[in-house]
Parts: C-alpha cells; structure tokens; sequence
C-alpha cells in the first residue's frame, strides 16, 4: 500500500504525516508514505487545498489534518478491499 502525504511541509503537513505515521504504526501493516512538497505534483492529483492524504493513489484527505483514528480506518478498509486505484 503506498500512502502520500501531499503539501509543502507545514506545520499542518508535519502534522498530518506524524498521524499516518501513528495509524501505520497501530496497523502494523507495511506501507510505503511518501511525502510530496512538488505543487505540480500535488495539483497533477487534482489537490487543490493541502494538507491532503492519498492511499495507493486516491485522495482520501484534502484541506484538513485527519487524525490517526481516521487514517486508520481508512487504511484498514483499503488493506481489507485491497483495492487500488492505479
């Protein structure tokens, strides 16, 4: 499963990867988190408002910090589908 953290690294894009990185974690499932600061790249993703959290790449999270809660469930139900977008 490949996890993106999509913004330019601000306190809210710290933010945001500390929690995948926290969910990840509590999982203990094995993903690749990727951040990506390119603004070409993040608006490529149809991201127009970052922070923004993408799963195997979907977005998932746009515009807000999801908590680890959140992103937690989010990857579980993707790992549970096993479904991907690519």
């Amino acid at each position: 499963m490949r996890v993106e953290i999509l913004g330019t690294g601000c306190a809210k894009c710290r933010s945001l990867t500390a929690n995948a990185e926290k969910a990840i974690e509590e999982l203990g499932i094995e993903c690749e988190l990727v951040k990506v600061t390119d603004l070409d790249a993040i608006v490529s993703r149809g991201v127009m408002m970052t922070p923004a959290l993408t799963v195997d790449g979907s977005v998932k999270v746009m515009g807000r910090v999801a908590g680890p809660s959140e992103i937690r469930d989010l990857l579980a139900a993707q790992a549970e589908t096993g479904e991907t977008t690519r």
